[in-house]
């Protein structure tokens, strides 16, 4: 990561995602607590506009953010790649109801990773998610995130379908095992 793609101790990423979110008139934000999302779930908590709720797991998100749908509201499920594998079941119903749903991917499982458990699912996320209906915009760039996940909002949101942004564990950081 450069200096340029940061803001003090942060990368700038998660404000231009936050700033998307904001734009796309996000009010639900479902999420299991992942430290490639910590900054953007602050800034989620932090805006009185938005309803940000830890999940206990990923699928949840699922079901959390159709009944917002429902609602009025439109949201977006913040995970993990590790955590993708547990909605798979649950997108059959995004597929089968049309309701649109915008994932945020972190990858784990690929670019100087140490844990050998999170590489099976960091492997397939793409073919998993796609098996499953999902349209996948893999992101290997900080300064691509920001247009890929309004993109993707749009086409979620717009054409009722599920759209994930993976992001890759190159812009986020590998984590190191101390």
């Amino acid at each position: 990561m450069t200096d340029d793609a940061q803001i003090g101790e942060y990368p700038r990423w998660p404000e231009e995602i936050f700033g998307v979110l904001c734009d796309a008139e996000v009010t639900q934000v479902a999420y299991v607590p992942d430290a490639g999302h910590a900054r953007l779930i602050e800034l989620c908590q932090a805006n009185g506009s938005m309803r940000s709720v830890a999940l206990t797991t990923e699928e949840e998100g699922v079901a959390l953010l159709a009944g917002a749908w429902l609602g009025g509201a439109r949201g977006v499920l913040l995970t993990q790649s590790s955590g993708v594998g547990n909605c798979i079941n649950m997108l059959s119903i995004v597929q089968e109801c049309r309701f649109p749903l915008l994932v945020i991917v972190t990858m784990r499982g690929e670019w100087g990773e140490f844990n050998p458990w999170q590489v099976p699912m960091g492997q397939s996320v793409s073919d998993a998610l796609g098996n499953a209906g999902v349209i996948v915009h893999p992101v290997d760039a900080a300064d691509e995130i920001a247009d890929t996940v309004a993109a993707a909002a749009e086409l979620a949101f717009n054409a009722f379908r599920a759209v994930a942004v993976s992001i890759s564990q190159r812009v986020i950081g590998s984590k190191v095992w101390k």
